[in-house]
């Protein structure tokens, strides 16, 4: 959301992309619809692409969600090669689109260590873009834009405020409790909780559980 909402207050017209990889989190996919629709996207493609075929995650597979803390390796809630996945499609569309400038709102500060949230991952990645399409082979560079790459989760929640967003829109969980609302022991749930905290905003989210 704050990513799409940098792309936009850089005077970028929205396409926006989410993947259906039927991840245990479908909820993530009616919050994107409602901030495709809150930002004024022009397109909003949900793309279908069914991961669990492959397994291998905690988000993918039946594997328990950790609920104990972030820890320091990369959890199971890490999909092979999502990140590289989710790219490779967004740049099919903006190849057929015209567009050369692709968002994505990964973070390598307040994270899960991830290793596709990295700035190597994105630097690579961009210049793979530039050997893999036509548009690249004929100079027209493509830029992978990571505006989150380097904040906090409290100066993303800054950000939001300063962009005028509503994140109670949004959505972290991984493993949503009964009634759509956030588990609240997730990594993910932990960071957000955190985010919040350590900005002095108050936190929007419903968590089943205080994170």
């Amino acid at each position: 959301m704050v990513s799409a909402a940098r792309a936009r207050e850089d005077g970028h017209r929205l396409l926006a992309l989410s993947i259906d990889y039927n991840q245990r989190h479908q909820v993530e996919l009616a919050a994107a619809r409602r901030i495709a629709h809150a930002l004024g996207a022009e397109r909003h493609v949900v793309l279908p692409i069914d991961l669990r075929a492959f397994g291998g995650s905690a988000l993918t597979d039946a594997i328990d969600v950790p609920k104990t803390g972030v820890g320091a390796d990369i959890p199971v809630t890490y999909v092979p090669a999502r990140n590289t996945i989710f790219l490779s499609l967004a740049l099919g569309w903006a190849e057929a689109m015209g567009a050369r400038d692709i968002y994505i709102g990964v973070n390598a500060l307040d994270y899960s260590g991830y290793p596709d949230c990295r700035p190597e991952f994105i630097e690579g990645f961009e210049k793979l873009a530039e050997l893999a399409t036509k548009a690249g082979v004929e100079g027209e560079a493509f830029r992978i834009r990571a505006p989150l790459q380097h904040m906090t989760k409290a100066e993303i929640a800054a950000e939001a405020v300063r962009l005028g967003l509503d994140a109670g829109i949004s959505w972290s969980c991984y493993d949503p409790a009964p009634g759509g609302v956030h588990c609240g022991k997730c990594d993910s749930c932990r960071l957000r909780a955190k985010g919040y905290a350590e900005a002095g905003i108050p936190d929007p989210t419903v968590y089943a559980v205080p994170a």
